[in-house]
């Protein structure tokens, strides 16, 4: 079994805890501060600063914390300045389908100035967490009506699978989303300026800079990162509902291509569907309609015996 351990300071564990606070186990071993699951890897955190990941997910898991000390200082004097860019005109982005079986990867960006986010709160654009999909789809569908800047860039799954095996993580891929459909939103505003850029956090910033990096680009300059931004940001709830929205539009065009509808997540009834796509269209069909590093595959196929 693979394994990457890091080395992180008390603030950094405190914060990791948290993100993984609904994942622990139950099993707590001597010297360990916490015990979780995540994505087919065992995350072990002890009293020494020390975390392991263990699985087959342990270097793409391990590599959403960046533990290098100037990173971190410059994620404090970031965040010191997100309430005044929150404030002002700037551009958001969020993405879906990343923890769905099925389906693409979407993200969705968006840029709106002070009256144009007050307009898309009136249409009822928030966090969208509690929404279910149809919700969500109403009130994109009056946002499309307006005059905001957006964009959307999906990565279907053939190129996603693609990816995988020219060891890309997840992480690579959302940066580099990101990356891309921030900037089709500035080629849009052309010579019109923004206050700066939100991104829902998905990793920590030094990660996402060296992936945009390990991909050729240059990020981009003034980005605030936050956890659950769409919750502070009306840009980003705007891109979070945009990309589900994009997200929800394949997934049924999936659905009609395989002849029932396909299941949101990654539970059990995934499984099943696995299972009887395998038997009914052969593996292979999988890498077009799924994420196949999934867990879900090998479980799937073992249903067949």
């Amino acid at each position: 079994m693979g394994q990457t351990v890091i080395k992180v300071d008390q603030k950094t564990l405190d914060r990791i805890e948290k993100h993984y606070a609904n994942n622990k186990t139950n099993k707590q071993p001597p010297h360990t501060v916490f015990v979780a699951k995540q994505n087919g890897c065992t995350i072990t955190a002890y009293t020494s600063g020390k975390i392991m990941f263990q699985g087959a997910t342990h270097a793409e898991e391990a590599s959403h914390w960046d533990v290098n000390p100037e990173t971190q200082k410059k994620q404090h004097t970031i965040s010191s300045a997100s309430k005044e860019v929150l404030s002002l005109d700037h551009i958001g982005s969020d993405e879906a389908g990343t923890g769905d079986y099925f389906g693409p990867i979407t993200v969705g960006a968006v840029y709106a100035t002070e009256k144009q986010q007050a307009l898309l709160r009136e249409l009822g654009v928030k966090d969208s967490k509690s929404m279910n999909d149809k919700t969500i789809t109403s009130i994109v569908k009056d946002i499309l009506k307006t005059d905001i800047v957006y964009s959307t860039v999906t990565l279907h799954n053939e190129r996603y699978n693609q990816l995988k095996q020219k060891n890309w993580s997840q992480v690579r891929m959302k940066a580099w989303m990101h990356h891309h459909a921030i900037q089709h939103v500035i080629n849009k505003l052309d010579s019109t300026k923004h206050s700066g850029i939100v991104i829902d956090q998905f990793c920590e910033p030094g990660v996402y800079y060296n992936k945009i990096k390990a991909s050729n680009d240059t990020p981009h300059s003034n980005i605030t990162f936050l956890t659950k931004a769409e919750s502070q940001s009306t840009c980003v709830a705007a891109a979070s509902m945009l990309a589900r929205y994009r997200f929800v539009q394949e997934m049924d065009k999936l659905s009609k291509k395989v002849g029932f509808q396909l299941q949101k997540g990654a539970s059990n009834k995934v499984d099943q569907q696995i299972k009887r796509l395998i038997q009914t269209k052969g593996e292979p069909f999988l890498d077009e309609i799924g994420k196949v590093h999934f867990g879900n595959t090998q479980k799937a196929k073992k249903m067949q015996s």
